[in-house]
């Protein structure tokens, strides 16, 4: 078995363990495997191993991948870095579900995407998101732009316990299903705190090095 099987077998065995723990069906819990920085023969060999959910997070490198990898039929690519305005209409043209949709003047150039609404939880506004308090208000923004909105995303800070933050996510995620009732994933979780966000209700997690490894360093 290669080391890369190893690492992915390794992550779906520690979903399942926190899926029992936490009394859900792993089932219910789409892991997407993240390989910013990664080359498209990564892509290749996670295909290979049944992985079919891919995630990217810059749209220079996003694009010209994902065209080389359009044979690959069957994979949904998420897009989980921030948007520029100026780039949304590209990204929303190869992304199946795009992570980062967190202000009104995305809404034209994504419209007819699958959203997840980023909420920010800390304190810096270079991290992308929109305050929690604002999600309702920003979601019947993108149901009238013709955006559909399948839930929230967000990143836990780097300070402070995770499962805390995800407690705070879960609780926007039930005041936002009165907007929006259908709205009800949670895209949060990666390589190191996953185990957490299940036990907070994540329905998509984003795992990069504990599948991909290391990212490949410049020459």
């Amino acid at each position: 078995m290669s080391e890369l099987a190893e690492r992915l077998d390794a992550v779906t065995a520690g979903v399942t363990a926190a899926a029992a723990l936490a009394g859900r069906d792993p089932g219910s819990i789409t892991t997407i495997v993240v390989t910013k920085f990664h080359p498209a023969q990564l892509v290749r060999d996670l295909f290979d191993l049944g992985v079919r959910e891919f995630g990217e997070s810059r749209h220079q490198e996003a694009q010209p991948k994902i065209a080389e990898l359009a044979d690959l039929v069957g994979t949904t690519w998420h897009f989980i870095g921030q948007l520029q305005s100026k780039k949304a209409r590209q990204v929303a043209a190869y992304a199946g579900i795009i992570h980062s949709f967190d202000r009104e003047s995305l809404v034209g150039p994504l419209a007819g995407s699958r959203v997840f609404i980023q909420i920010n939880l800390s304190d810096d506004p270079e991290r992308g998101g929109v305050a929690p308090e604002h999600v309702e208000a920003l979601a019947e923004s993108a149901l009238k732009g013709g955006l559909d909105v399948v839930g929230l995303m967000a990143i836990a800070p780097l300070n402070g316990e995770p499962r805390a933050a995800f407690a705070r996510v879960r609780e926007a995620s039930e005041r936002l299903v009165r907007t929006v009732p259908s709205a009800t994933a949670l895209s949060m979780g990666m390589s190191g705190d996953y185990s957490d966000a299940i036990m907070e209700g994540a329905t998509h997690l984003r795992i990069g090095t504990a599948i991909t490894g290391n990212r490949p360093t410049k020459g």
